[in-house]
């Protein structure tokens, strides 16, 4: 018996049997459209194909409330999205520039990392309403959980950046007695801080984006192998623009290289979150989240090619800085906006679902259509 005899045979079968039992063979589109499931409404058999008698059913929710109750988060966990990352590229250049001989680019990225941290400890603390919940959540540490490591690697980061800001203020200090004595220990301190910051940086500047994608939010969800790169590249490009805007000319060609990188990585990422994730990646195009997405990239483009050409304009160096970190910023804001976009429409919710439960029937009588060998 060929395949298409056992196609035909299971279709003629199908026909006969009573409702809810599986066809024998023929493909599962066939059988739900003759018995008016997922496939479609009931259809009748002509010479010529098929004709509809009942249109497919139209996703809808009970009363039109969103399937998903949309996140509670406000806007400042998109600042505290963009400030933590912020703070861990800003940690990891620091310690490059340091380890290189480039202390005003070393001086900007620890004070940079200090002050992105606490603004992102004050966003987090802000949203979570009373202060001592954040102390509460490191009362256990759960290796499942993105919120639990996130809060560690936070207070961990916190301690190391501390050091290593507060190492600057070394040659302010007097050269006798115990001041002479911590102008002597804060600069060791101080590389020794900013190394296990630099190592500290990369789950930093990422764990808020397995964070996002952990949820059941599915435009967050679905975008869970881009987003880390995602964030990852939009930290380093708004990192080294600080870096652009702050350090002299002569120490910023590292910087330079990694802002064109940084943006690089993240506009190719955002591509694939915005293109190839099937209806999920409407909302990334649509509303708010849209212009916001935009933006960004006309702010990243024109930050990196600033970067590019302005090795000797201090002026256009401090530009294409402050663009790349408007940039960043606008990216962070405009996924959480989608996200939130995602979760209110319920067709987000269950297009996808749909998609996925055809795909698996369509294999699985797939394999019930092989021919049997000879």
């Amino acid at each position: 018996m060929t395949a298409g005899d056992l196609g035909s045979t299971g279709r003629e079968a199908a026909s006969r049997e009573p409702a809810g039992r599986p066809p024998v063979g023929g493909r599962l589109r066939e059988f739900q459209a003759s018995r008016g499931g997922p496939g479609g409404g009931r259809r009748e058999r002509r010479a010529g194909g098929e004709r509809a008698m009942v249109p497919r059913a139209e996703f809808t929710s009970y009363y039109g409330r969103p399937i998903l109750k949309a996140p509670v988060w406000r806007h400042d966990i998109a600042a505290y999205l963009f400030t933590g990352g912020l703070a861990a590229a800003s940690s990891m250049i620091a310690a490059g520039a340091d380890l290189t001989g480039r202390p005003a680019l070393r001086r900007a990225g620890r004070l940079t990392s200090l002050a992105a941290l606490g603004a992102s400890t004050y966003f987090l603390i802000n949203d979570l309403g009373r202060p001592e919940r954040f102390h509460h959540m490191l009362r256990v540490a759960k290796p499942t959980s993105p919120m639990s490591v996130g809060t560690w690697i936070l207070s961990t980061f916190g301690v190391a950046a501390g050091v290593a800001a507060v190492s600057e203020a070394a040659p302010l200090l007097p050269r006798r007695g115990v001041p002479g004595l911590a102008r002597r220990v804060l600069p060791p301190a101080g590389r020794g801080a900013g190394l296990a910051a630099f190592a500290l940086g990369p789950p930093l500047a990422t764990y808020t984006a397995v964070l996002l994608a952990d949820t059941a939010v599915p435009s967050w969800n679905r975008a869970y192998p881009y987003l880390p790169f995602v964030f990852a590249g939009s930290a380093t490009a708004a990192a080294s623009g600080i870096g652009l805007a702050i350090a002299p000319l002569e120490e910023t060609g590292p910087v330079r290289r990694l802002a064109v990188a940084g943006a690089a990585l993240e506009m190719a990422a955002m591509h694939k979150v915005e293109h190839d994730m099937g209806v999920v990646s409407e909302p990334f195009h649509l509303g708010r989240a849209g212009k916001q997405l935009r933006a960004a990239r006309a702010f990243t483009v024109a930050g990196a090619v600033g970067a590019l050409v302005g090795a000797r304009s201090r002026v256009l160096s401090a530009l294409s800085g402050a663009s790349l970190v408007i940039g960043s910023a606008l990216t962070r804001f405009g996924v959480f906006e989608a996200g939130k976009h995602s979760a209110q429409d319920p067709k987000y919710v269950v297009v996808p679902q749909r998609q996925r439960i055809e795909e698996r029937g369509l294999e699985r009588v797939e394999k019930v259509n092989v021919p049997e060998a000879d």
